[in-house]
């Protein structure tokens, strides 16, 4: 084949492409740099780290770097960083700390994996709370208080919701009745004569207090305000009314539990916790 290269031009390979020829010119000098200087690079790459697959693990490296290593030296630094502040918190009432807006700070960080490990689950990353299943602990709603004390009982031993179930007890119209008025005291409405006698005649206000505002000693809900603890729709009062709380041979009985967790959490980690959900916007003085 007769030689058509312009002249200066390198040689071709001899493979042409709809008039497209293959030449062989080389790489720029940069490119040519660049190429061994990665391959000078690998080489110290793998005589400094651990990198070539053998038989019974791999090669060390000079270094002598591995990232669980890496793991453990920060593991370690953090831990040292935080020793003195545990060491303070621990001889902290969680008043002092609420009272220390550097301990405060410290003891809602390092609540955070506590939280998302034990809390989170049923009230949420942000303890937002799901409508009808778990409360939110944002609020300033409290079954059975918001004060520190309350809040540190509840977490340490758990909590566990009861409330008699009417289905059969009394007429079904006189459970619509008393959802009807429930929902209306959640609306700022101060409700009838007759509805107050039914609400004392069926024993409600035992539980629920003669106001109707809830009684903490019990765990009975706050029925004047607008915040349910098991769906605010007509149907969901009825159910609740109907069916109780926690009535295993109740069909349709809502569930309410909260487990204990004193042998789970150390106290110190319950008092954190403690400080951290009541400084969450609802506690209690």
């Amino acid at each position: 084949m007769s030689n058509h290269n312009k002249p200066g031009q390198a040689p071709d390979t001899g493979h042409e492409w709809d008039g497209i020829k293959e030449l062989t010119n080389p790489p720029p000098k940069w490119w040519t740099i660049c190429f061994y200087l990665s391959l000078l690079w690998c080489l110290v790459y793998v005589v400094l780290y651990p990198a070539i697959p053998l038989v019974n693990g791999a090669s060390k490296g000079v270094l002598g770097w591995t990232s669980i290593g890496e793991l453990k030296a920060e593991v370690e630094k953090y831990d040292s960083q935080r020793a003195p502040y545990m060491a303070k918190l621990e001889k902290m009432s969680a008043q002092e700390i609420l009272a220390d807006q550097e301990m405060l700070n410290f003891a809602n960080s390092y609540t955070n994996a506590i939280f998302g490990d034990y809390c989170a689950a049923c009230h949420g990353r942000s303890a937002q709370g799901a409508e009808g299943r778990f409360p939110s602990l944002l609020d300033d709603d409290w079954l059975y208080g918001g004060t520190v004390e309350a809040i540190e009982e509840t977490i340490a031993y758990g909590r566990e919701g009861n409330m008699f179930a009417f289905k059969g007890e009394i007429p079904d119209a006189d459970i619509a009745k008393l959802a009807d008025f429930s929902i209306a005291l959640s609306q700022g409405n101060k409700g009838d004569a007759a509805s107050w006698a039914l609400y004392e005649e069926t024993g409600c206000g035992q539980c629920h207090g003669e106001d109707a505002k809830g009684n903490t000693d019990a765990g009975s809900a706050n029925l004047t305000d607008s915040v349910w603890r098991f769906g605010s729709s007509r149907d969901e009062v009825i159910r609740t009314i109907s069916s109780g709380v926690n009535q295993e041979d109740v069909e349709g009985s809502h569930n309410a539990i909260m487990p204990a967790f004193d042998e789970r959490l150390s106290e110190n980690d319950i008092k954190l916790l403690t400080v951290r959900v009541w400084s969450l916007g609802g506690g209690q003085k």
